[in-house]
């Protein structure tokens, strides 16, 4: 019974690593760069919920807000946050250096942005971690003796239903047509009129809400946040994202269920300690048997979305 209650554990925790894996791969996916900022943005969201629960909207503009109003507001301000690295990171440098930006600048850009907010947030809340007063921790349900926080089926539910909205969006809609032009040639998508100027931003927009939905999931069903705890929730997206395979949006779904299931299997067993070990060298098993990963396509770019 003990593991199939960490087995309902691990699909709850899997379930905030879909949502940042998902994330990276939309980018790296389409744009063909790895986006750094997103644990930052995946923290930001959490940290500001927690500020505007706990004092509210600054300069005394109000008392501390609801919780639901104030995770909101925390997802808004990763959205916001990821457009303005569009702005600077792949936009601006794209039009003043053009191709010389393909990978290293932008890359290298999203780190600044990562360790200027990070460290922002350190300056302003200190680096401790903050207990976020959400649900009632007692809103559990017992099935069959394997009890589940009725906030993390929540989650999981959310998240299924995200990603099955984002596969169907990139498929059927107009702005989805036009991303996977671009991820599958570029220069022949400006060819054919679509406007990279204002598609590429849909990018950073949905990358924003996924890893601030993230980010306020993850404080809903745990209970704290910290301006540190964006690294090791995106160093296991990315690991989920390989193992699931590079611009797959199923595969990181996949990867991201796998990297939960190891890490809370890896405790049952093993200890915490050993976590790191077994989620990386997973890994490069996977890349080993699979370079391509479980889902993954020949290459990045080439119509896997």
């Amino acid at each position: 019974m003990l593991f199939l209650q960490q087995l309902v554990n691990s699909l709850m925790l899997g379930s905030v690593y879909v949502t940042v894996a998902v994330a990276f791969t939309l980018t790296i996916g389409i744009l063909n760069f790895l986006n750094f900022t997103i644990p930052t943005l995946f923290m930001l969201a959490g940290m500001v919920g927690w500020a505007l629960s706990y004092w509210g909207i600054p300069f005394g503009l109000s008392g501390p807000l609801p919780w639901p109003l104030a995770l909101a507001m925390g997802i808004v301000a990763a959205i916001v946050v990821s457009l303005i690295v569009e702005r600077f990171t792949f936009r601006y440098l794209k039009t003043k250096y053009g191709d010389s930006t393909e990978h290293a600048i932008p890359l290298v850009s999203s780190l600044g942005f990562l360790l200027i907010v990070e460290n922002l947030v350190r300056i302003g809340y200190g680096t401790e971690a903050r207990r976020f007063e959400g649900p009632d921790a007692n809103m559990t349900m017992d099935v069959g003796g394997i009890l589940i926080r009725i906030p993390q089926l929540v989650s999981l539910i959310i998240t299924i239903l995200i990603v099955i909205g984002l596969v169907q969006m990139m498929k059927r809609s107009r702005i989805g047509r036009g991303l996977r032009a671009i991820a599958e040639n570029p220069d022949a998508a400006n060819i054919l009129g679509i406007d990279t100027k204002r598609i590429v931003p849909v990018v950073f927009m949905l990358t924003g809400m996924l890893c601030g939905l993230a980010g306020a999931l993850f404080a809903v069903n745990y209970g704290e946040v910290a301006p540190m705890m964006g690294e090791d929730i995106g160093a296991k997206a990315i690991a989920g994202m390989v193992i699931g395979g590079l611009g797959s949006i199923w595969g990181a779904v996949l990867g991201g269920l796998c990297v939960g299931l190891l890490e809370l299997m890896t405790v049952h067993f093993f200890g915490a300690d050993t976590v790191q070990i077994v989620v990386w060298g997973a890994l490069l098993i996977v890349l080993i048997a699979y370079p391509k990963g479980l889902l993954g396509h020949h290459s990045i770019g080439k119509g896997k979305l």
